[in-house]
């Protein structure tokens, strides 16, 4: 996965952009269960199957997945997909949609868990993207912090102090309980996992960079060391022909003739083959 941090200080976030591949596949599949959940509201909640909650996540394990494509009211799914697609579009464009795919599930499943841990013994259910959404923000923000979006529209603010603010505001709301039906700990929950497995991916790429060229110095090393072992040896096997050839191979006494056979044994040993 190759990451581009950048700073362009002069472009917004907020421009024209198609759709890529994955980013339709969410939208449409989480307009779809939005439209599907109002329809069949009256004689069953898909919250109740797909929703993440302590009390039914055993036998229904495919809520950590599930919950992050079900959405309470319309203003909920429209702005969740109206951030994934400003923000997401350009992720995928530049880490493509495998590598993309890969992070809002990591960022969104794990976000659900860490929520799961801390609500495991109450009744809540949790239901929305936002902690996949708030991954995609993060990192958005690490690799673009000086461009600017609108708040509001009209207030431009570079996305770095945006994201920040975003995440401030995650964490005191996550700190104590206001009787809000938003789960703050999961906007903050997307937000650590993005940044751990951003800073994660970008250190293991270095070290395997280093150790690569590392290993490398010692592999030349070694030849070169090789190398001039060959160069001695051929030279030692060189002035015994030269003395065989000048009075015959029975004036070698036995110590030469040992060398001579040893050392040419080593440089056949070397030799390569087509």
């Amino acid at each position: 996965m190759r990451y581009q941090f950048q700073s362009e200080s002069s472009n917004l976030a907020f421009k024209s952009r198609n759709f890529t591949d994955a980013i339709k596949i969410l939208i449409s599949i989480n307009a779809l269960l939005f439209l599907l959940r109002y329809i069949a509201q009256s004689q069953f909640d898909l919250a109740q199957i797909f929703g993440l909650s302590s009390n039914s996540v055993w036998p229904m394990i495919w809520q950590p997945f599930t919950y992050m494509f079900i959405h309470g009211d319309f203003f909920h799914v429209f702005m969740n997909m109206f951030v994934l697609w400003m923000f997401g579009s350009e992720m995928e464009s530049i880490w493509g949609k495998k590598e993309f795919l890969k992070f809002y599930f990591i960022t969104g499943i794990g976000s659900g868990l860490i929520w799961l841990v801390f609500n495991f013994s109450g009744n809540a259910v949790l239901i929305g993207a936002s902690g996949a959404i708030y991954g995609i923000l993060l990192a958005y923000g690490l690799m673009f912090p000086n461009r600017k979006v609108l708040i509001y529209f009209l207030f431009p603010v570079k996305v770095k102090y945006f994201v920040i603010f975003l995440g401030l505001m995650a964490f005191v709301s996550s700190l104590s309980y206001s009787g809000s039906n938003i789960s703050h700990l999961t906007h903050l929950s997307g937000m650590m996992i993005g940044f751990v497995y951003m800073k994660s991916k970008w250190t293991i790429k270095r070290f395997s960079l280093l150790l690569n060229s590392y290993l490398a110095s010692i592999k030349y090393k070694k030849s070169i060391k090789k190398e001039k072992q060959l160069a001695n040896i051929q030279a030692n096997v060189d002035k015994l022909l030269d003395k065989v050839s000048e009075v015959g191979f029975d004036s070698l006494s036995e110590d030469e003739k040992d060398k001579l056979f040893t050392y040419s044994k080593h440089l056949g040993k070397n030799i390569t083959k087509d």
